[in-house]
């Protein structure tokens, strides 16, 4: 930030070396070492016997004063000492990123030398302190006390002695009541007000205005509603605006006042109506954030008037054609996501001007026809997402795609329905692919061998097609794949000792982390995902016609988080192999012609969640105890040879009769296996609002 350089070049200036300290000073400092249960190893360096001005992150100056303290990621646990208020030379106290507890201590605040702040990243609690209106002006510029526990309202006293202020970020706590706007009146340098992920509430308040040369506003993530105030539009310093994940509603009128706004963040609230046509006055504007509102209308064409890197529509009602909007004039455009909207027409030319886009996603619109051959023009895309449009033609799309040679994600499912899928598709890039939807397309043909060719690819979804034939030999030459769903198809043949020889699936070891460009989700889990390799491993066979047994070398499997062999012709035994698979979570066996007993030792999948071998012909008790007695009766039903207190025989009887399930452990069980669901495949996912996923895989 730039009153904070300002701050720390005006430091600098006021320090040098020193050759002693005062008693008084050392005293005030070794305090801080009486406290702390864990003190970073200050307790070598800090000597008594030794000048302060020596000790590991101390600065003084030529009147032998302490004017700096920096002690961050230190690993300090425990308190922060009243006695470092006692510094009276202390410009700078930064104690940042350690794991410091307890209240903030009064001292500090009312300091009459710090001019810098920092204690943020720790576990500090309850409220801030209260500044009696008769405190004289402290000259605190900078106070940073984000990502701690901190709680109650954010006291108008303390900010109207604070004359000085320049910068006050408090988010990542859990301040509640209204946003503050004393500073606005009581310090003329107010630039940045960043209060984020707190449980602040109520209107934007008028008083806002008053914050005559603010820079930035950032109240994301709290409770407020109501609508953007004219006021607000006053603020004409703003360059960068943050206000999502709120209740905010209305329409944008007055937005293009903020002519000098770099960021406009507003995505996640209830905001109605279209953009305005003056939105093309914002000439400087970089980042445009409105995804998940109620926005309606077409996109104004002078959105091309703007410096836009960044443009986030997702799931709003958006329509018309995307032509009015000439994105060639954007010609530093990188990220454009327009996923779930109503866009219609065909996806427009000057996109593909769009040189330096690295992710482009319009999945969930009706977009129809072919893509243009200027898609060649796109040698940045790394991530292509256009699935459940209406687009045909995949011969020629992947024909024109796979010549990209910087592409890792590519999602162009639920499309080209009832075409035949390429067999001979000539792959001259392709090389850094990683991620592969050609799903739910009714595609006839058979798994394409050009697919052996993408060496990178560690997730291939080919489910909800038509494709004949078996699963190719060549399948383990794909090292990286971790993920594979060829689902729902009309596949033959016997399950190839080739799947039990995928390096990625015979370990715990991950692919290489590569981030998408823009966050996926899995709609299963309701989660979303920032890289690929945060995805469960993952094989499906199910709704197949799949023949045979199941290889007893599936037990080589060991990194499987799901696997899915259901509704195939599969038979034999379940081979006592699977239950090496200890890394499972979720075991699909239903629908097949498997005999047998249920092997004892699937006690022993302990993760397992989700478990399922209905409908076979499968004999013998179901065991009583462990993993396996914790999942309902419908995991176990359509095996008439089977008995126990799942199912309706009892064993060593041969008549049937009704047994009474207990619905305490039936709940148990199912709460079991939602809890898992939202919470075991976490990799580098957050959960995410269900409806909104519900509508917006892709």
């Amino acid at each position: 930030m730039p009153s904070l350089g300002l701050a720390l070049v005006l430091l600098v200036s006021l320090v040098s070396p020193t050759s002693s300290c005062t008693e008084q000073e050392k005293s005030s400092l070794l305090q801080l070492l009486v406290g702390l249960s864990q003190d970073g190893g200050l307790t070598t360096s800090w000597r008594h016997d030794t000048d302060c001005c020596t000790w590991e992150g101390i600065t003084c100056n030529q009147d032998r004063k302490v004017t700096d303290v920096s002690l961050a990621s230190r690993g300090l646990e425990g308190p922060i000492s009243p006695f470092l208020g006692n510094l009276t030379g202390l410009m700078c106290l930064n104690l940042s990123r350690n794991l410091l507890s307890g209240g903030m201590p009064l001292e500090l605040v009312s300091s009459s030398s710090i001019l810098l702040l920092d204690i943020s990243f720790n576990r500090l609690t309850g409220g801030l302190s209260k500044l009696p209106s008769s405190t004289p002006a402290r000259p605190l510029q900078v106070l940073n006390i984000s990502s701690n526990w901190l709680t109650g309202i954010l006291p108008s006293t303390t900010w109207e002695v604070m004359k000085s202020l320049v910068v006050l970020n408090a988010s990542s706590n859990r301040f509640t009541g209204q946003i503050p706007t004393t500073p606005c009146v009581s310090a003329p340098s107010f630039a940045v007000l960043e209060l984020s992920f707190n449980q602040l509430s109520g209107n934007i308040p008028p008083g806002l205005s008053n914050c005559s040369v603010l820079k930035l506003l950032g109240v994301g993530y709290n409770n407020l509603n109501g609508t953007l105030p004219d006021e607000l539009f006053n603020v004409t310093s703003l360059e960068h605006l943050s206000l999502p994940s709120n209740r905010l509603e209305g329409a944008l009128d007055g937005i293009s006042k903020l002519t000098n706004l770099v960021i406009l963040d507003l995505g996640r609230n209830e905001l109605s109506a279209n953009i305005p046509e003056s939105i093309g006055d914002l000439k400087r504007l970089e980042e445009l954030y409105l995804e998940h509102n109620n926005m309606s209308g077409e996109l104004p064409a002078a959105l091309g008037n703007c410096n836009l890197v960044t443009i986030d529509f997702k799931a709003n009602q958006f329509s018309g054609e995307l032509t009015k909007v000439n994105f060639a004039s954007l010609s530093n455009l990188k990220k454009l996501d327009l996923l779930s909207n109503n866009f219609t027409g065909i996806v427009p030319e000057s996109i593909y001007s769009c040189s330096k886009l690295t992710a482009l996603r319009l999945s969930y619109n009706p977009f129809h026809g072919q893509l243009s051959g200027k898609l060649f023009n796109m040698k940045s895309l790394l991530f292509l997402s256009l699935a459940n449009n209406s687009l045909t033609n995949i011969t020629r799309t992947l024909q024109m795609l796979s010549s990209s040679r910087s592409l890792t994600t590519l999602y162009i499912g639920c499309n080209f329905l009832h075409e035949t899928m390429p067999e001979d598709v000539s792959i001259d890039g392709f090389q850094n692919l990683q991620v592969l939807y050609i799903n739910h397309c009714s595609l006839y043909g058979k798994i394409p061998d050009w697919l052996s060719k993408l060496l990178n690819l560690g997730m291939l979804f080919l489910q909800g097609n038509q494709l004949t034939g078996p699963i190719p030999e060549w399948i383990s030459s794909l090292n990286f794949l971790f993920s594979l769903d060829i689902s729902n198809n009309s596949l033959t043949g016997e399950i190839p000792r080739a799947l039990m020889e995928m390096p990625m699936l015979e370990s715990d070891n991950t692919a290489p982390k590569v981030f998408f460009e823009l966050p996926v989700w899995n709609k299963n889990q309701f989660l979303q995902y920032l890289t690929p390799s945060a995805f469960p491993k993952e094989l499906n066979l199910a709704m197949n016609n799949f023949t045979g047994m199941i290889p007893a070398e599936i037990g080589r499997l060991q990194g499987l988080f799901s696997l899915n062999l259901s509704s195939n012709r599969l038979s034999g035994e379940i081979p006592e192999q699977i239950c090496n698979l200890t890394n499972l979570q979720m075991l699909d066996l239903s629908g097949n012609h498997l005999t047998g007993k249920i092997p004892a030792a699937l006690n022993n999948l302990h993760f397992l969640s989700r478990f399922n071998i209905s409908n076979n012909d499968l004999e013998g008790p179901i065991p009583n105890m462990g993993q396996v007695s914790t999942f309902p009766d419908s995991s176990f039903g359509g095996n008439p040879k089977l008995c126990g207190p799942m199912v309706a025989n009892h064993c060593g009887s041969a008549e049937a009769s009704p047994v009474s399930i207990d619905p305490i452990k039936q709940i148990g069980s199912e709460a079991i296996i939602f809890m898992t669901a939202f919470g075991v495949f976490f990799g580098v996912g957050v959960l995410y609002d269900q409806k909104v996923l519900a509508r917006h895989f892709g």
